[in-house]
């Protein structure tokens, strides 16, 4: 695993407002958790008597934990409405490695249904695919009628990273800005309603987020050879980001940029700027009634091993 240089750890002794702001971070962690247990019915009551006495953070936490589950609520209103209308939608969630694009595809997903909301995080192409026509790998996980699709990265990879590290040749980014605006506008005509985001943080957040990683052993795993290459080719990444935003801002599919160093405030941000993409209203459903359990005298029901039941820890 990545080890933390001993010239950084002494700035963090050199440097409280720095040491400040990774123990902000780690409550953030907390709260990240903290989100994944919290039942939204009972949200007043946990909000009111817990998350109010939290450490106080660039948003109040009080008012963050309110709007998140608001938003969440209508998400799912317009998950109802997606799958009444057989709408689909494809999501693109881009940025620099440690923007936050999970941390807000965590939160969009958290309460949806994955049979009609799920993400696309594909690995880097195998040898075959590499020899296919270049958007191919990712059509298959495009939408069906009802099903809204998340991509964590998309086919803007040749844009990024493969043209920053090298992995494609300058004819194939050509090539690429050339059929992207295309390949988005057929997408678009087939019925796809296509959002694109880019997830921008500044140089200094970055170092923060990765000095983070390195030191919080339950998120060293985040941290690739790539990312750490990254870090040093920041202006290359810069550029190519400028590149592929001016190349490929569409009137069908335009960018929206997603200021997000301030965590909180981008996944509230991008939440309620999605919501307002796609017109949706209430979908009525039938009373739910649960049915009578059917009784049957005559059955009886086995014994199970004790051998089978997982230890009784807690």
């Amino acid at each position: 695993m990545p080890q933390l240089p001993m010239d950084d750890i002494g700035k963090f002794h050199e440097d409280p407002e720095l040491e400040h702001r990774l123990r902000n971070e780690m409550m953030d962690s907390l709260d990240e958790e903290l989100e994944m247990e919290i039942d939204d019915r009972r949200i007043d009551e946990w909000v009111d008597d817990a998350v109010a006495d939290a450490a106080t953070g660039d948003i109040g936490r009080q008012h963050y934990f309110r709007e998140l589950f608001r938003l969440q609520g209508e998400l799912v209103r317009l998950q109802d409405w997606v799958v009444h209308k057989r709408l689909k939608v494809v999501v693109l969630f881009e940025g620099r490695d440690a923007a936050g694009k999970g941390g807000v595809i965590k939160r969009f997903t958290q309460r949806l249904n994955p049979r009609v909301c799920r993400v696309v995080a594909l690995p880097a192409p195998s040898e075959r695919e590499r020899s296919q026509w270049y958007f191919q790998r990712y059509v298959p996980h495009l939408p069906s009628g009802g099903e809204i699709v998340l991509f964590d990265r998309s086919w803007y990879n040749r844009a990024g990273v493969e043209r920053v590290m090298g992995f494609c040749s300058e004819d194939e980014v050509e090539e690429f800005f050339r059929s992207v605006p295309e390949f988005e506008r057929m997408l678009v005509r087939s019925g796809i309603i296509l959002i694109k985001y880019w997830f921008s943080i500044t140089d200094d957040e970055q170092y923060l987020r990765f000095q983070m990683r390195i030191r919080d052993p339950l998120k060293q795993w985040k941290l690739s050879p790539m990312d750490l290459e990254s870090r040093r080719r920041w202006e290359d990444y810069t550029r190519a980001k400028e590149a592929m935003l001016e190349r490929t801002h569409i009137p069908e599919a335009p960018w929206w940029i997603v200021e997000a160093v301030d965590k909180k405030r981008a996944r509230l941000n991008c939440i309620h700027h999605f919501l307002g993409r796609i017109p949706y209203t209430e979908v009525e459903h039938e009373t739910i009634i649960l049915p009578d359990r059917i009784h049957h005298p005559d059955y009886t029901r086995q014994p199970v091993s004790e051998e089978m039941f997982v230890p009784d820890i807690y």
